[in-house]
């Protein structure tokens, strides 16, 4: 997401763009795309140098968050401690404005330690008397996602078979990154909206129609098979046992699998944001002459 947002910020003509994160290679191609960026590679777990940046802030958009993993200190670290660490960090500095991405799950039935401290974080940023903006996005897609549709595209181009869970039929709300990236730039720029919002994509779609979309627009031959949940969850398992790092877990088949609906706002009426069709939306994503072929590491 927050490659999508530079990019964007850039294309409205933004300047003085910090960018902090730890991923040292994801970094570096922020980087090399755009120069003008200052990019410091750190840990927000930790306090550090990374804090000066924050002398004469305007805003801060808070992104961070860890998202799968099968480490329950992952989630404590990533969304909690770092959270506490940059919202002391704007107190300290006088950094009043803040746009904070929150998310659906909040909201969704799931029980697991990604939607657990995502709300502990919404409440820790609710108690912190800053200037804030509160978004939640539902399932996101764009360029650069290294996870979720765009994971799952590069596996579609990789295997002549494409497993499905169960029938598929999980409706979905997907947002695409693009349009979250105007309304983060409608909150920096309109001090006035504060608030908590929730941003769902305006169009509802069936997981195994999302899937066939995009089947569709990266012209791949995958053959979608559907499978039992409990074989594709034990699948999942047998998978995290050698990859420390899985790309999907049986925590988000759950969440997949929930049958969550979230509420639909007027978004762009609120922020004066153009939603993207979802089939244009997964177009742009899939085929951009530069973005839709960098891939990010996990």
């Amino acid at each position: 997401m927050g490659q999508n947002l530079v990019a964007q910020l850039i294309g409205t003509g933004m300047n003085e763009i910090v960018v902090l994160d730890k991923h040292v290679k994801n970094m570096q191609i922020l980087k090399k795309l755009h120069h003008s960026v200052i990019c410091e590679c750190i840990d927000l777990a930790n306090t550090g140098s990374w804090q000066k940046h924050f002398q004469d802030a305007d805003v801060v958009v808070m992104l961070q968050a860890q998202i799968g993993g099968i480490s329950e200190d992952q989630f404590e670290r990533n969304n909690i401690k770092s959270t506490e660490n940059v919202l002391q960090t704007m107190k300290d500095f006088g950094v009043a404005r803040l746009v904070h991405i929150s998310s659906s799950v909040v909201e969704s039935v799931a029980n697991d330690w990604y939607t657990n401290t995502k709300k502990r974080q919404e409440e820790i940023v609710s108690l912190s008397e800053l200037s804030v903006v509160t978004l939640r996005p539902t399932l996101m897609f764009g360029w650069f996602d290294r996870k979720h549709l765009g994971w799952l595209s590069r596996f579609m181009s990789k295997t002549p078979i494409f497993p499905i869970p169960g029938n598929g039929r999980y409706m979905r709300q997907p947002l695409y990154a693009g349009d979250l990236c105007q309304i983060i730039i409608s909150c920096i720029n309109n001090r006035h909206l504060v608030g908590l919002f929730n941003i769902s994509g305006q169009e509802e779609i069936d997981y195994i129609d999302i899937i066939r979309k995009i089947r569709k627009a990266t012209n791949s031959h995958s053959m979608i098979l559907r499978i039992p949940k409990k074989i594709f969850g034990l699948l999942l398992s047998i998978w995290a046992i050698w990859d420390k790092n899985p790309p999907f877990t049986n925590h988000q088949l759950n969440a997949l699998l929930g049958h969550d609906e979230f509420e639909v706002i007027d978004w762009p009426t609120i922020f004066n944001v153009r939603p993207t069709p979802l089939t244009e939306a997964i177009d742009l994503t899939f085929n951009h002459e530069l973005y839709s072929k960098i891939v990010l590491e996990f």
